[in-house]
């Protein structure tokens, strides 16, 4: 059985940093696209980093690119999402997502992603 495990999430001040870590087991791992999602009260659940976890290839949305990163360590099924400079719209909860997708670069909707972890919260305080 798929399981997903988020860590590192906490409270931080405006201009710190964060590193998340999603730890994946219980499933064949081969073609496996990992994402991080976030979603604020009221808002739509949105994709910030994305790896593509056989190749290496990132995506970042608008809002997070230049500050987070995204990567991966096969020899521990983990993937980290390593958070600099944060800002109070920063604070979320956040969600660890997996698919499988042998084609073409990794999908970036929340409906294409079928196993989740519980999510971790971050806050950012001013």
């Amino acid at each position: 059985q798929a399981r997903l495990v988020e860590s590192g999430g906490g409270s931080v001040q405006a201009g710190g940093s964060l590193r998340l870590s999603c730890k994946y087991s219980g499933y064949d791992d081969n073609y496996n696209c990992v994402a991080w999602f976030r979603q604020a009260p009221g808002k739509e659940r949105e994709a910030v980093a994305i790896i593509q976890a056989w190749s290496g290839t990132t995506s970042y949305s608008d809002s997070v690119k230049g500050r987070f990163t995204i990567s991966h360590d096969d020899d521990q099924n983990t993937v980290y999402l390593q958070m600099n400079r944060l800002s109070v719209d920063d604070t979320d909860m956040y969600y660890c997502a997996t698919r499988s997708q042998v084609i073409g670069p990794c999908a970036t909707g929340r409906s294409k992603y079928t196993r989740w972890g519980q999510g971790t919260q971050v806050t950012v305080s001013s």
